[in-house]
């Protein structure tokens, strides 16, 4: 036999060596979850070839000495036998383990975590103290932050929500043990909380938008002056490249119009006469130069030779009115 070097430890017999260990852990193990597994699997790895037996107190001993279980003996059994550690399970298990019992299971040590639990003599007495005594007992560790009592506390303290969740998936108020104004209280109250949820998250949705305005109101000013400055050069640039294009016409227009009132002796095809400013840096285009008073002097010429050329007309026709009457004077 050994002592272990931790002072609060209990000292533990040496194993058998020539077949598995047998381990032995109980307890209610009601709404079975992840600590009890932990538990079992510390227990099942307590040696290298470990047979781990669980034992399950019934209904009858578990209500007398710990209270009342959500979860009957016949489902606390079949829960742990679908748990990968447990190699057997011992229905009935006793409240307390004595030395026929563990005969009997031919049990080679128990494990449970170390907290002392009350027996069945009131005085407050440990229940593991015999097997703790023997060298026979193994030390588990709890796992924090999840236990059945815990999941009770949960279900209590969220008992409104829960009943409300059984009403709407079919269960009737006789079921859940309510009454109808109980009931209907319940109702109103759920749908009252389901409104301050939904103006909640409305109000969450107006604080995004209203940010999100801020930041756009914030970026238009940061930018303004550059958006404007851009603006006006582009559109600077627009009216510069239309008031060359329509200059450009004019100055078509115009050429066109002294082409066609050139004096006569000169064909249309004949190059008409510019001027233009040698300066190339000058910065408005080449102007095309016609002479105002020269434009007039040729009008009048045109009109007289038209006039001259109706007169001539009109002289031609009198004097063959007049051969006839020569004619008949000679005769």
């Amino acid at each position: 036999m050994s002592n272990s070097s931790n002072p609060k430890s209990h000292w533990c017999a040496e194993p058998p060596t020539d077949r598995p260990v047998r381990v032995y852990a109980d307890g209610i193990y009601d709404l079975f979850h992840f600590g009890h597994a932990r538990s079992l699997e510390q227990a099942k790895k307590a040696f290298p070839n470990t047979y781990l037996l669980v034992g399950c107190c019934s209904d009858a001993i578990t209500h007398k000495y710990k209270g009342k279980t959500v979860m009957n003996e016949a489902e606390r059994y079949e829960s742990l036998r679908h748990c990968k550690w447990v190699d057997e399970v011992i229905p009935d298990a006793p409240w307390v383990v004595d030395q026929e019992f563990l005969d009997k299971h031919k049990i080679d040590f128990v494990a449970h975590d170390a907290l002392p639990y009350a027996d069945t003599s009131g005085a407050c007495n440990d229940v593991y103290e015999f097997v703790k005594t023997a060298g026979k007992f193994k030390e588990t560790q709890r796992t924090d932050g999840i236990s059945t009592s815990d999941i009770i506390m949960r279900i209590v303290k969220d008992y409104n929500q829960y009943v409300m969740r059984n009403l709407d998936r079919g269960y009737t108020r006789k079921e859940l043990n309510l009454s109808y104004v109980k009931e209907k209280r319940l109702r109103v109250n759920m749908r009252l909380k389901k409104l301050h949820e939904k103006v909640k998250e409305q109000h969450e949705k107006i604080q995004t938008v209203a940010k999100t305005a801020e930041m756009t109101r914030n970026e238009w000013v940061e930018n303004a002056d550059r958006w404007v400055a851009g603006f006006l050069e582009m559109f600077e640039e627009g009216c510069h490249k239309m008031g060359t294009a329509i200059r450009d016409r004019i100055q078509e227009s115009l050429m066109g119009q002294q082409a066609r009132l050139l004096p006569n002796g000169m064909a249309d095809g004949d190059e008409s006469e510019e001027y233009f400013d040698d300066d190339q840096n000058y910065e408005d285009d080449d102007e095309y130069y016609y002479d105002e008073d020269e434009y007039y002097d040729n009008e009048d010429a045109e009109e007289k030779e038209k006039q001259e050329e109706r007169t001539n007309k009109q002289e031609n026709i009198d004097e063959k009115k007049k051969e006839p009457e020569r004619k008949e004077v000679k005769e």
